[in-house]
């Protein structure tokens, strides 16, 4: 791929406009495609190897694969980084494809201009150097502080264009509130969450909407915040499908050591449910749970405001992947499902991350509700205050999210247009 010349600023202009496709309505939904590469802006915290900044700007700028391949149709017009001194490879990739940095996310979304000649906005908050919350130990990634800039220039400017935010909202449940009510009052198309939901599925699951629910249990590793998300949503992306849609979440409990035994005794989770998740995966270590799991693994207990229960179980010590099993009332067995990510650079599930991303800049219409995110977002943090209180059962009558899922697909191949 050669270095792209310096901003034309005429150029924007004609790209600006939004293209208004219509979406056909097969069992999964694909990609709108266009020979016309659409302007974005780029925010992020820090720039560096293998970040979410470098696995997503760098599909933009040097394809798929980042090494020069096909990538998606979207064209990186401006930077800001928030902390550039520990973003060398950032600095470098932007002067090497002509992407101007600029030092306010307001001159990064207006690319310098007195308008924005831009077809949608991708926000970073990941990764970088910042402070922890006291009580839940959450990075306080500026995720709102990012958002809410973005928003001050549409309203500065008079216009609004789509948004994605990766990754969980907030930190903080009122952050992610503010910011999914600042994009409703100003009708901005809105994305957040993870990888995990468009990422290979194996087998190839898809529950029927509508489908009766009784119990599901999703499987994750790491930190019980930061990929708990991710675990979060892979759980999520799959219960939203349910009779009636999503309805919101009624109690959110964290418990870890001997409390997830006693848990399982009350008959709170399922061992075989959970078994039929954990089975699923590659290379899973032999021997029973109790002895194989590690004290960094604690279980969150869901009651949705239906009925539903749900568990989320952080299995480290015995699983390195994400994983879901749902027990459906027609059917004898659960369903099981492997969230399978590229574990090497260049971590292709970010592709088919981009594929949804692109798809709201091509339509102006959400491709996932970010409402699926905002739901996740408070039963993360949820989940953490519990974890630091001991395990306290929380009502969360504030999780009274409701929607209905769409039908959009998932990685099948190496990449999407491979």
């Amino acid at each position: 791929m050669n270095s792209q010349s310096h901003l034309n600023r005429r150029e924007f202009l004609l790209h600006s406009a939004i293209a208004g496709v219509s979406l056909a309505a097969p069992r999964l939904l694909r990609a709108q495609s266009s020979g016309e590469k659409l302007p974005v802006a780029g925010v992020a915290t820090i720039y560096k190897r293998n970040s979410h900044a470098d696995v997503i700007f760098g599909k933009i700028l040097e394809g798929y694969d980042q090494q020069g391949g096909p990538g998606p149709g979207l064209k990186l017009v401006s930077l800001y980084i928030d902390q550039p001194a520990d973003s060398k490879l950032g600095i470098e990739m932007a002067k090497k494809y002509g992407v101007p940095v600029f030092k306010s996310i307001e001159e990064a979304v207006s690319v310098g201009s007195s308008g924005i000649p831009v077809a949608g906005v991708i926000s970073v908050g990941e990764h970088g150097d910042y402070p922890a919350d006291e009580k839940t130990t959450q990075k306080k990634y500026p995720r709102r502080r990012f958002f809410d800039a973005i928003a001050a220039t549409f309203r500065k400017h008079k216009k609004v264009v789509p948004v994605f935010s990766d990754k969980h909202l907030s930190y903080a449940w009122e952050h992610a509130k503010h910011m999914h009510a600042t994009a409703t009052r100003m009708k901005i198309p809105f994305m957040a969450g993870s990888s995990v939901p468009v990422a290979w599925r194996r087998p190839e699951l898809v529950l029927p909407r509508g489908c009766q629910i009784k119990e599901a249990v999703g499987v994750g590793y790491g930190g019980a915040e930061a990929y708990g998300f991710h675990a979060l949503e892979g759980l999520q992306c799959m219960v939203e499908r349910r009779a009636g849609g999503e309805t919101g979440v009624k109690s959110v409990q964290a418990i870890s050591g001997d409390a997830i035994w006693r848990a399982e005794k009350e008959g709170r989770w399922s061992r075989d449910l959970l078994m039929a998740a954990i089975n699923v995966q590659p290379q899973v270590k032999a021997g029973p749970i109790e002895q194989r799991l590690k004290s960094n693994s604690p279980f969150y207990l869901i009651e949705y405001n239906d009925g539903l229960r749900a568990t989320l179980a952080m299995m480290n010590g015995m699983c390195r992947h994400f994983s879901c099993a749902v027990k459906r009332a027609d059917q004898a067995k659960p369903d099981p499902v492997w969230f399978e990510l590229d574990e090497e650079k260049p971590y292709g599930h970010f592709a088919w991350l981009l594929q949804a991303i692109e798809q709201m800049f091509r339509t102006g219409k959400p491709t996932y509700p970010v409402e699926r995110t905002l739901l996740t977002t408070g039963v993360l943090n949820r989940a953490m205050i519990s974890l630091s209180e001991e395990g306290r059962n929380i009502a969360t009558p504030e999780l009274n999210v409701k929607y209905q899922p769409t039908d959009w697909g998932f990685a099948t191949k190496k990449f999407p247009n491979g």
